[in-house]
């Protein structure tokens, strides 16, 4: 009896090494160890250009979600695929993120308890390191589907609590579950990954990372979904595109140096916002919580063209959840305030339906344009004060 158990544990001890060496083995190509998490690379074309050779291209195409103008490389790349939505905590032990700065749009908005999230809709560039990712809400939810037909949507898990507020069950209902949905519950390693190194000394729901790229070439592969899905049906059939705008002369910018708005008051401390304006390159710097707000893959500090914060209605779910999930109601129009080239334009949001993409409107009701390059959306509850 005593040599069959030792057998068998010498036969557990070969199989468990041989899994980690074949593991590492075919690992090694990507990049990837078994013990350490994955190396942050350098964005490359399909073509192997690296991103400095892309950064050095003349600028000469418009990317369709904000107006920015990018190169005819990464043109070619962004017409093969569909916009990609991931969700990006903003808890204290998950900053700095990952990849917010390469996103064409981010909304903002509290997902529970004060705390904030992130939707990064990434369409025209690529960010190889995304994260940390966490959990899908209802409200995130409609805006995305404003890009389109099936938009790509990534997340870990989301709020399931029958009720208002039950995000996993409107995916179902959408059809979106194991087809544009991309939960990280059903796709695997490594496409989805955590990473210890990063977030040191953190709980282990802030540790989960993605890279655009891996996403893309997931839906790709595995669900027929590239800028057309399984049908032959282009993403873009019924998006309604903003309009867009070039810099203004320096001469006529404004003098609006600063917007600064909490989310909660009880956490204005930990999740304020300070959007400081710099008349030289026409955008904002975002200031999170008192601190810079860093992308950590560059060490860079979040710079915008557009700043949004528009306002709706909070109210809780009421579905008993311990944590107390939340809805905001971001379907059907609203009023906000528009900061660009230095100025605030006073106006409504308006998103007819769920399907619709969310449009902006000043005073006189006409829309308005978009300063070409990243868009920042914060959704506020209506009644919170912004100072600017």
């Amino acid at each position: 009896m005593i040599n069959k158990k030792i057998a068998l544990v010498i036969t557990f001890i070969i199989f468990i090494l041989s899994g980690v060496t074949t593991y590492s083995f075919f690992s090694a190509e990507k990049g990837l160890s078994f013990f350490s998490p994955i190396a942050y690379q350098a964005p490359t074309s399909e073509n192997g250009s690296t991103e400095e050779a892309i950064n050095a291209e003349p600028k000469t195409e418009e990317c369709p979600l904000n107006g920015q103008m990018l190169s005819k490389t990464e043109k070619d790349i962004w017409e093969g695929q569909r916009p990609l939505g991931v969700m990006i905590e903003n808890h204290k032990e998950a900053r700095p993120q990952s990849g917010l700065s390469e996103a064409d749009i981010v909304y903002e908005a509290v997902a529970e308890g004060g705390i904030t999230r992130f939707l990064a809709i990434f369409y025209c560039q690529n960010a190889s390191y995304v994260g940390p990712v966490r959990s899908a809400r209802i409200y995130f939810l409609r805006f995305l589907e404003g890009y389109g037909q099936n938009p790509l949507y990534a997340h870990v898990g989301g709020a399931n609590t029958p009720g208002p507020a039950d995000a996993l069950g409107y995916i179902n209902k959408l059809g979106w579950s194991s087809y544009n949905d991309l939960n990280q519950f059903s796709v695997p390693f490594p496409y989805f990954w955590r990473d210890y190194e990063r977030l040191k000394n953190v709980a282990t729901e802030h540790t989960v990372y993605t890279s655009t790229k891996k996403l893309w070439q997931y839906a790709k592969d595995k669900r027929e979904l590239t800028n057309v899905d399984e049908k032959g049906v282009r993403w873009d059939k019924g998006f309604s595109a903003w309009k867009f705008e070039d810099d203004a002369k320096i001469s006529e910018r404004g003098k609006v140096a600063k917007i600064d708005f909490g989310f909660w008051d009880n956490l204005a401390s930990d999740f304020s916002v300070v959007w400081s304006y710099n008349n030289q390159t026409n955008s904002y710097k975002r200031t999170n919580g008192g601190s810079p707000h860093l992308d950590k893959n560059s060490g860079k500090q979040l710079e915008a063209k557009n700043i949004v914060v528009m306002f709706a209605k909070e109210s809780p779910a009421n579905d008993g959840y311990e944590g107390g999930h939340l809805l905001y109601k971001n379907v059907g129009t609203g009023d906000l305030l528009f900061f660009k080239n230095g100025e605030v334009i006073k106006g409504t949001w308006n998103k007819e339906t769920d399907e619709d993409n969310i449009k902006f409107f000043d005073s006189s009701d006409k829309e308005i344009s978009i300063v070409r390059g990243q868009v920042f959306i914060e959704m506020l509850p209506i009644g919170n004060k912004v100072t600017y």
